[in-house]
């Protein structure tokens, strides 16, 4: 199985600290659309052997879109891959983009999972990561989705300056009343070259403090397990049956293909990406050129990433998995490193199973970067 990404590389403004690729100018968003669509043409045979099993529109922001410019796209991928009966058809979107008609027009489209960026309730919080949206239309989309689709996530945003405990429990305790069955959580983080990034050096918004992250994510993941949340990723929370399939499907190593400006595809040995330039990503596809290079992973690249991946998930890193795929060398250097984490009660082993504990959890980051190999090739 594999899964197809679709980067659209357009917002209506920027989040502060967000550092994706995506214009504020939906001048080419027209041709930006076609060229989607004949990529998806040109890469016809990258998955010729492969059922692709799920479709996610990222960003950027999706939903900028309208619905038949959604379903254009869908319609392209459909006639030319071989596509799973019943795939996950995913769009990330935004509360103002939401309206009541535009959802009820996507819950007639393919699309059958919402990913909706609501990252705070609270205006002054959203204010502050100048956020397209404002806290009433965070809950009123809600209303209206949970009306319309079942397989809904959304994501919230910690670690905020100035945000409390109490605060950040009443953002959670909001999702909640919605009802729905996904929810993604990241920390605040602070990406060079953002505007978040110069607000910080100017004094005009407090640097984000690690100690209240590992608080808020400890409430976080208290608040959700004690309300059926399996916490399945490191920043994923779901219901038994509603895990995203396209990120595990990432986590899990398997094969995906990149559509759109700065997108990254996987084939299982190499790592391709295409060129982060909407001028020059539309005047490659023009002339039927894919504007992409590519890497071939080593044996190291790959351990790395299947430890990072590993370690951030319910499923672990497999002891024997490291063995055969990876060599010897591999498994002993693995077992000398994680031995002080072991010790320190941060990793466990259960049933051949490297994980990390509760107490490790919110170090996971930390950790795998300590049982990365270096320099063995």
């Amino acid at each position: 199985m594999a899964g197809i990404y679709i980067h659209i590389p357009f917002c209506k403004q920027a989040c502060h600290y967000c550092d994706f690729h995506f214009s504020t100018s939906m001048q080419k968003k027209d041709a930006m659309v076609a060229a989607l669509v004949r990529e998806i043409e040109l890469r016809k045979s990258t998955f010729e052997d492969e059922v692709v099993e799920t479709i996610y529109f990222g960003g950027g922001t999706p939903s900028v879109l309208n619905t038949p410019e959604i379903n254009l796209l869908i319609d392209a991928v459909y006639q030319n891959f071989t596509v799973a009966e019943k795939p996950e058809i995913t769009i990330e979107a935004n509360p103002d983009d939401l309206s009541g008609e535009k959802i009820q027009e996507l819950s007639q489209s393919k699309i059958n999972r919402l990913s909706i960026g609501i990252q705070s309730f609270f205006e002054d919080d959203l204010r502050m990561m100048n956020r397209a949206h404002n806290a009433q239309e965070a809950k009123r989309c809600l209303e209206s989705a949970t009306r319309y689709f079942d397989n809904i996530s959304l994501d919230l945003i910690y670690g905020i300056p100035g945000m409390s405990n109490e605060k950040w429990k009443q953002n959670i305790e909001t999702a909640l009343s919605f009802g729905v069955p996904h929810i993604s959580s990241y920390a605040l983080t602070v990406e060079p070259k953002t505007a978040l990034r110069k607000l910080i050096q100017t004094g005009k918004i407090a640097q984000p403090k690690d100690e209240v992250a590992s608080e808020h994510f400890q409430i976080l993941v208290d608040t959700l397990e004690s309300n059926g949340f399996v916490h399945y990723e490191l920043s994923n929370f779901g219901k038994e049956g509603y895990f995203s399939r396209n990120n595990s499907a990432y986590w899990l190593g398997k094969k995906y293909l990149g559509i759109g400006p700065s997108a990254h595809s996987y084939d299982g040995v190499s790592r391709s990406w295409n060129i982060a330039n909407n001028v020059l990503y539309l005047k490659s596809i023009a002339q039927n050129d894919l504007p992409s290079e590519a890497e071939t992973l080593s044996t190291t690249d790959r351990y790395n990433e299947y430890i990072m991946t590993g370690l951030r998930t319910i499923w672990g890193v497999s002891l024997e998995r490291i063995q055969t795929e990876f060599g010897e060398n591999y498994g002993d250097y693995l077992k000398q490193q994680s031995q002080k984490f072991l010790d320190d009660g941060l990793l466990v082993i259960q049933n051949n199973i490297l994980k990390t504990t509760l107490k490790g959890k919110f170090l996971t980051d930390g950790i795998a970067s300590d049982l990365f190999f270096l320099n063995l090739e």
